[in-house]
C-alpha cells in the first residue's frame, strides 16, 4: 500500500533550514490501523501532508499502491487525492451553508458521478454512521461529534484506499472521542486502511501499530502503545 524509502523534506525558515524529515523509511500494508505520534516539530504533519500528496519530498521515494508519486503531474496528484485518499481534520472543515448531505457529496463534484447517484451514496454513508436523520441539518445544527461524523462520511464518499486523520478528536469530549474511535475501528474491520496522527496515548491505544517520530526520524515502531512503553522503559533501565 505505502512504501517510503530514504525520504527527506526540509523547509527554509528565514536563514535557518529546518529538516522536517530525514531519510525516512516506512512500509504500511493495506488494511492496517496506524497511529503516528511524536512531540511538536517531530515531523508528524509533514509526513501526513506527504502521505496525502499535499506536499512533495525533497528526495527519496513515496509509492502508493506501487505508483511513484514523484512521477505525477499536478492534475494526476489532484485526481489521486480526490479518488484514493480521504482526509479527516481536527476542525472538520465543513461548509457552513451546506447541509450534512451536501457536504458529504462535495468530493463527487469533480467526478463523473451523477447528482442522483451522488445523493444516494451520501445518504447511504450518513445512515451508515448514524446520521440518517440529520441529512438536511447544517453544521451549526450538529454537535461536534456529529460534525466529525459528517467529515468522515465526506472522506469516505469516493471509497478511498487510505483514510488520513489529523488529530481527529482534538476538539471533542471524551465520550464523543470514544464514539469516533469506535467508528474508525468499524471502518478498519471493513477493510479500510486508517492512519491517525495524534499526540494522545488514549487515541494511539486504538491502533494496531504505533509509530513514534522524533526530529524527523522514526525512533519507535511497534504493534501497540503498550509495547512501545515497555520497550522504552527497558531501554532506559539498560542504559
Amino acid at each position: 500500500m505505502i512504501e517510503i524509502s530514504n525520504l527527506s523534506k526540509s523547509y527554509q525558515m528565514g536563514s535557518i533550514k529546518v529538516h522536517a524529515l530525514s531519510n525516512l523509511n516506512l512500509h504500511i500494508p493495506h488494511n492496517q490501523f496506524v497511529a503516528i505520534m511524536g512531540p511538536s516539530g517531530s515531523g508528524k504533519s509533514t509526513l501526513m501532508n506527504i502521505l496525502g500528496c499535499l506536499d512533495q519530498p525533497d528526495s527519496g521515494s513515496y509509492k502508493l499502491s506501487n505508483v511513484e508519486i514523484s512521477d505525477m503531474d499536478d492534475d494526476e496528484l489532484a485526481s489521486l487525492r480526490n479518488n484514493s485518499i480521504g482526509f479527516v481534520f481536527q476542525t472538520f472543515n465543513l461548509q457552513a451553508r451546506r447541509s450534512a448531505l451536501e457536504n458529504v457529496m462535495m468530493p463527487l463534484r469533480f467526478s463523473n458521478c451523477s447528482k442522483a447517484d451522488a445523493k444516494r451514496r451520501a445518504e447511504v454513508l450518513l445512515y451508515k454512521i448514524g446520521l440518517g436523520d440529520r441529512t438536511s441539518h447544517k453544521p451549526s445544527e450538529l454537535s461536534g461529534g456529529q460534525r466529525q461524523r459528517v467529515a468522515i462520511a465526506r472522506a469516505l464518499i469516493n471509497n478511498p484506499d487510505i483514510l488520513l486523520a489529523d488529530e481527529p478528536t482534538g476538539n471533542l469530549d471524551s465520550k464523543t472521542t470514544k464514539e469516533i474511535m469506535q467508528l474508525f475501528h468499524e471502518l478498519h474491520n471493513q477493510g479500510q486502511t486508517v492512519i491517525v496522527v495524534t499526540h494522545e496515548d488514549e487515541i494511539a491505544e486504538h491502533a494496531q501499530r504505533v509509530i513514534i517520530l522524533k526530529d524527523g526520524q522514526i525512533v519507535q515502531d511497534g504493534t501497540s502503545i503498550q509495547e512501545l512503553k515497555t520497550r522504552i522503559k527497558e531501554e532506559v533501565l539498560n542504559v
